[in-house]
C-alpha cells in the first residue's frame, strides 16, 4: 500500500473544495477502488501471465498468444485508470494552493477564490471524461466476461493452438465489479458537476439582482415622494395603487395668499398622512 499513499494524501487534500456528493466520490474513489485493487486485484490478475498455458511447446507461441489475448493486463489498466483520474486533482491541488498564497497578501473585503470554485468544475468535468472514456475502453478490450480459453492462430504458432486462462471466473466476477465502481463512480461525478453548477448560477442570481427586502425599500421610497410631490388638489385623483379615490378628502381651492397658519396646518396634515 505504500505506493498509493501520495494518491491517498492528494485526494484528500480535495476533499476541502468538494460538496458532499463529491466527498461520496472520494469515499468509493479511496475504498471500493484504491484498496481494492491494491488489495484484492494485484492477488487475482498478477498470476494471469505464468498460468497462461497453451497446448503446444513452441517457442514464442505462448508470448504471442498472450498478446493476442489481453493487449493490456488488466490490472496495469486499471493503474493507469486511477493515475489519469487523479491527474486533474493534482493541477486542481496545485493551482489552489498558488491561489491561496495569492490571497493571503491581498487586501481584506477582496472577493473569494471564484476562480478556484470554477477550477475545480473544470477538474470535475475532466474526470467525467476520462472515467466514460476509461468504461468505453475495457468494454471494447476485454468486454464483460473472461472466456476459460482462447483460441490462438498466429506466428509463429505452428497450427491453431487452444491456450488456458487461470481462474477465468474469479477475474470475471472483479471485472464486473470494478466496472460498476466506474458508472457508479461516473454518475456521483455528474451530480457534483449538476450540483456546482445550479450553485453557481443560485450564486450569480443572488450578485446581480436586488433581494426582496431592497425592492421593496425602493418601492416605499418612490411612492412616498409621488405622495410628498403631488399638488394637493390631485390627491384624491390618484388611481388604486395610490390610495385610490376618496383616500383623501378633498382639499380647498389652492390659494396663493392663505395665511402662515393654515400653511403650517396641511403640512402638518401631509405629514401625519404620509405616516399613516
Amino acid at each position: 500500500m505504500g505506493e498509493w499513499s501520495f494518491l491517498s494524501s492528494l485526494l484528500d487534500a480535495v476533499q476541502e473544495h468538494s460538496p458532499m456528493v463529491g466527498r461520496f466520490w472520494l469515499v468509493v474513489m479511496l475504498i471500493f477502488r484504491i484498496l481494492i485493487l491494491a488489495t484484492v486485484g494485484s492477488d487475482v490478475f498478477d498470476d494471469e501471465q505464468e498460468e497462461f498455458a497453451c497446448n503446444t511447446l513452441q517457442p514464442g507461441c505462448k508470448q504471442v498468444c498472450y498478446d493476442r489475448a489481453f493487449p493490456i493486463s488488466h490490472y496495469r489498466f486499471w493503474v493507469f485508470h486511477i493515475v489519469v483520474l487523479s491527474a486533474p486533482a493534482l493541477l486542481f491541488v496545485i493551482y489552489a494552493a498558488h491561489q491561496g498564497a495569492k490571497q493571503r497578501p491581498a487586501p481584506p473585503g477582496s472577493p473569494p477564490g471564484r476562480r478556484i470554485r470554477h477550477f475545480y468544475m473544470a477538474n470535475v468535468a475532466l474526470r467525467i471524461l476520462a472515467e466514460s472514456g476509461f468504461l468505453v475502453g475495457q468494454w471494447l478490450l476485454y468486454g464483460f466476461r473472461l472466456e476459460p480459453y482462447f483460441r490462438c492462430e498466429r506466428p509463429p504458432c505452428p497450427h491453431v493452438v487452444d491456450c488456458f486462462v487461470s481462474r477465468p471466473t474469479e477475474k470475471t466476477v472483479f471485472i464486473h465489479f470494478y466496472f460498476a465502481v466506474g458508472v457508479v463512480s461516473a454518475l456521483l461525478s455528474l451530480l457534483e458537476l449538476a450540483h456546482l453548477l445550479a450553485k453557481e448560477r443560485r450564486q450569480g442570481r443572488a450578485a446581480g439582482a436586488p433581494s426582496d427586502e431592497q425592492q421593496e425599500n425602493w418601492s416605499n421610497q418612490a411612492h412616498e415622494q409621488r405622495r410628498h410631490f403631488l399638488p394637493p388638489g390631485d390627491r384624491g385623483a390618484q388611481g388604486p395603487g395610490c390610495g385610490g379615490p376618496g383616500h383623501y378628502a378633498p382639499s380647498a381651492p389652492f390659494q396663493p395668499h392663505a395665511p402662515s397658519g393654515s400653511s403650517k396646518t396641511s403640512r402638518t396634515t401631509a405629514k401625519s398622512d404620509l405616516l399613516v
